[in-house]
Formats: structure tokens, sequence, C-alpha cells
């Protein structure tokens, strides 16, 4: 069934909404556990190094075994579909929780950036939601479908810092071991939930369809991976350093935790009129939209930093990664034939992790060395790069609009 004749079925509607209702409570779960490890992480690293300027390393490990994670784990999922796919990565969610706690029990650093590193390749897995919610949608409904699942991410907003809060001391002799554990649970509930996934198993060979260098000369894909990539690195170095730095500005553990609750509900609470948005306006505006946002927040981030300039700052960040990262997202999917969706999908997202990968081993440092202002003056350039180019894209889609008017 092709395309233009899906967008007619309802039938066909029907099955790409309830991928997407059972995804976007996946994402929630799987989200949950990131944000969890984000208000933890840094915390247990500052705890648990000699050389307090490491502390942020174990959670820059995680992007970067999910930077290394995303191409083999899309290339699985081409191969043996995404049920199977998404099971595999939440078996080893499970696997790298437990070692993260048993490294806090014993107080070592190295095997928690091992158990860090091991999250990083379930990461990796989930990340593909998206794509997969896509994967059964006509051309009309995949906006929607994939904001849809996005919004799993508002309910780990709240879910990830509660459960972190709760279970920061259900190990009594190892403060946030009872966090990673809760977070072992939470990847066997997801698994339960992938049972009602129904993604049919791929038909095609791997590697139809054009040569890879062939689609990333594409525009349309340089413009969706810069904004995918640039948004999550500029969202990622900020959001990273923040515990570290109202942790020196003597903010107690219940405000950071609250910052970066409401730093998350920026970033997915959009998700409910971003595709709407999309389809109304295009990605390109959306992204552009997303860059203001960012440079908004670094304007309230270098005005002062009390609670309120963290708690506004952040949420503005959110915001604006969001509008970057979906308009990237759906913006992708213009670049691909179903043959090619794996191998692009896992370029696009190696892309985007190693991005933020770089970003994360830089946040600590500069945090540590230079300060917040630094921190946030980073990211304004790469913001301003994505603005240029989204701009452009604009501007040529216009008058090639008017050519052939």
């Amino acid at each position: 069934m092709s395309e233009s004749s899906a967008a007619f079925d309802p039938e066909v509607r029907r099955h790409a909404r309830a991928n997407a209702l059972v995804l976007a409570v996946c994402q929630a779960l799987a989200q949950g556990g990131a944000v969890l490890v984000i208000v933890v992480s840094a915390l247990v690293g500052h705890e648990l190094a000699e050389n307090k300027a490491l502390a942020t390393v174990p959670f820059a490990l995680q992007f970067v075994m999910t930077m290394l994670s995303t191409v083999p784990a899309s290339l699985l999922m081409g191969r043996i579909g995404r049920r199977a796919g998404f099971t595999i990565g939440q078996t080893i969610g499970i696997i790298g929780a437990c070692t993260a706690a048993t490294a806090i029990y014993a107080g070592d650093f190295v095997l928690f950036a091992t158990g860090s590193a091991i999250l990083g390749i379930h990461n990796a897995f989930w990340q593909y939601y998206r794509f997969a919610a896509a994967d059964t949608a006509d051309e009309d409904f995949r906006p929607k479908a994939i904001s849809y699942v996005m919004t799993g991410g508002l309910v780990a907003a709240f879910l990830g810092p509660e459960i972190a809060k709760l279970s920061r001391d259900g190990i009594a002799e190892a403060a946030f071991a009872g966090s990673y554990l809760a977070l072992a649970g939470m990847c066997l509930v997801n698994i339960a939930l992938l049972r009602m996934v129904r993604i049919p198993r791929p038909t095609t060979a791997l590697f139809a369809g054009r040569p890879l260098g062939t689609i990333v000369r594409n525009p349309v894909f340089l413009v969706a991976a810069a904004a995918a990539m640039i948004g999550y690195a500029s969202m990622s170095l900020v959001m990273t350093a923040t515990p570290l730095a109202m942790h020196a500005e003597h903010f107690g553990f219940a405000d950071t935790a609250f910052v970066i609750q409401w730093h998350v509900v920026g970033m997915y609470a959009p998700s409910f009129v971003t595709g709407h948005l999309i389809r109304r306006y295009s990605a390109p505006r959306v992204i552009l939209v997303g860059t203001g946002l960012m440079i908004a927040a670094v304007a309230v981030n270098l005005s002062g930093q009390t609670l309120v300039h963290y708690w506004l700052g952040l949420g503005l960040i959110g915001m604006g990664w969001n509008f970057m990262f979906v308009g990237g997202t759906t913006l992708l999917t213009e670049c691909y034939r179903p043959e090619e969706r794996a191998r692009v999908q896992a370029l696009n997202d190696f892309l985007v992790f190693g991005t933020v990968a770089a970003s994360s081993f830089t946040s600590g440092a500069l945090q540590h060395g230079h300060g917040w202002a630094v921190v946030n003056f980073g990211i304004v350039m790469p913001i301003l790069i994505v603005f240029a180019a989204a701009a452009w894209l604009l501007i040529h889609r216009r008058r090639l609009a008017q050519k052939t008017a």
C-alpha cells in the first residue's frame, strides 16, 4: 500500500495511533529513567571521584556509548525488527542499572562509570521509539506520531525526579543505589509493555536503496541532522552542568530535582502541539523558533543564579530542544525511502549522540574550571549556525515553489 492511499485508510491510521500510544508510555518509562540519572549521576560522580572535575565523566560515558551503539542498534532492528530490538535494549538497561547500584554500594567510581556506559548502550535502543512510531504512520500522521511519542517525556519529567527522591535512601548504606535499582524495575515494566507493539519486521534488504553518501549530500538531511545534533548537544551541555552549578551555589538536592523536573517538562510538554505546528508551518520554521528559545534561555541564565533563574532558563532550554529536535526528526523522515530508513536513522543518531557525548565531557570541566557563564556562552555560536541553516532552507524552498508555480 502506498503512503498516499494509506492516508485514507482508517485501519492503517488506527494501527499507527495504537503503536504511538504504547510507545509513548514506553518513552515515559525510558525517559523517566534517563531523568532519574540526570538528577543523580553528577552528584554520585562528585561523591565517588577523587578528582571532582571528573564528576560528570560517568554521565558523559553514557552518551559515548549511546553514540557508538546507535548504528549497531538501528541495523540490528533493521534485521530482527523493532520489538525484539527494543527488548534487547531494555535488558541491557537492567544490567547497567544493577552494575551502577553495586558500584555505589562499593564506593567504586570506575565501576560506576562502567554501569553508566552500559546504560548508554541501553539508551541507544529506546531513542528509536520516535522513529518506530513513524514506521507505520502515513505521511499526514507522521509528524503527530513522532510528537505523541515525545509527550511520554512529560510524564517522565515528574516520574524520574520523584522516583529519585523516594528511592534515594532505599539502601541506607549507599545513597542513590536504590535509585538505580528502581531504574532496573522500570526497564522490566517497559519489556512487558513492548509486547503490545505491532510493527512488521523488515522485508527489504538492509543495504537496499541509494548510497548513504547520496542521501547525506541532500541539504534537507544536513539541516535536519544539524538541528537535532546542536539542539541536543547545547541542551545537554547546560543541563549536565546545572546540578554542579546549583551545588556550588549551595542549593539542596530537592531544589536541583525541582529545576531538572521542570526542565524536562519544558522538553516534552510542547510535544502536544509540535506536530501540529510542523504540519501547519513546516519543520524549518519550528526549528527557527527553537533556536530563538535557546538564545532566550542563555540570556536568562546569564542574568542571575537564583532558583527562579535556573527554573526559567532550564525550562526555556527544554522548549528550545523540543522544537529543534522534533523539527529535525520530522525533517529527516523526508530524506529517505522505507528501505533506507535503518541506515539513515543510524547515521543521524550517531551524529547526534556524538556531539552530545562531547558536550557532556566538556560540561563538567567547563563548570568546574570556568563557571556557569562560560557554559552558557558555549552554546550561542552553534545555535546561530542552525538558525542560519534553517533560514536558508526555508528561503530555498520558497524560491523553488515560486519557480514551479
